[in-house]
């Protein structure tokens, strides 16, 4: 994955700054998955922080140019990452098209949002948040099947799970993220937001997600 180590911590610093990231081991979330979390990531906040959401989407830009070359058009996940996909396509200067989590029911029963004439383009997909991968690698998949060249995805934050990497790995889908579970953990510790027998807990989450706290 493509990743500086300035990136990574500037990443998580902004993420925990304005509480788009939330680290709560002794109070934890549930996922709708039923999961029980001691972290829950909502990168939509960063929207409304002008400095913060230019940083992702130049830093999106440019990893996004480094790792992948040259490309065609921009596709964003829906929901969240059709907005951070629209910005990264206007810094590229590219179009931008979006992939719903389902057709439409009514219409032209579209799952795929854009101009037609992007078809056959080599495409870059743009996620907010890759947990198991699962619900990104359903657009990917909707992409290819609909005549597009998918090049990779890339993200602005990982949790770093092991099927994550397994599902990406299977798909023969490469990605890119901006900061992930390892940076924003040590930067944690490093700047008092949480403590050293949180730091194990912590850990102990990502090791076993779907056992946690059960």
């Amino acid at each position: 994955m493509f990743n500086t180590s300035e990136t990574e911590q500037q990443v998580a610093e902004f993420l925990l700054q304005i509480k788009a990231i939330k680290l709560q081991p002794n109070n934890p979330f549930t996922w709708a998955s039923g999961w029980k979390s001691p972290i829950y990531c909502d990168n939509r906040i960063t929207l409304s922080h002008p400095t913060v959401r230019t940083y992702i989407r130049q830093q999106l830009s440019k990893a996004i140019q480094e790792k992948f070359g040259s490309v065609g058009c921009i596709a964003g996940v829906a929901t969240a990452g059709i907005p951070q996909g629209a910005l990264v396509a206007q810094e590229l200067g590219l179009p931008f098209i979006y992939v719903r989590a389902k057709a439409k029911e009514h219409g032209r029963g579209n799952m795929i949002e854009g101009d037609d004439s992007m078809t056959g383009k080599r495409v870059v997909v743009i996620e907010d948040l890759i947990s198991t991968g699962q619900s990104s690698l359903q657009a990917v998949t909707a992409l290819r099947e609909g005549g597009y060249d998918v090049a990779g995805l890339a993200a602005i934050f990982t949790y770093g799970f092991n099927i994550a990497e397994e599902n990406f790995k299977n798909a023969n889908c490469p990605y890119i993220t901006l900061s992930n579970y390892t940076a924003l953990i040590n930067y944690a510790e490093e700047h008092q937001y949480i403590t050293r027998k949180d730091v194990d807990m912590l850990r102990s989450w990502r090791e076993s997600p779907s056992t946690w706290g059960v």
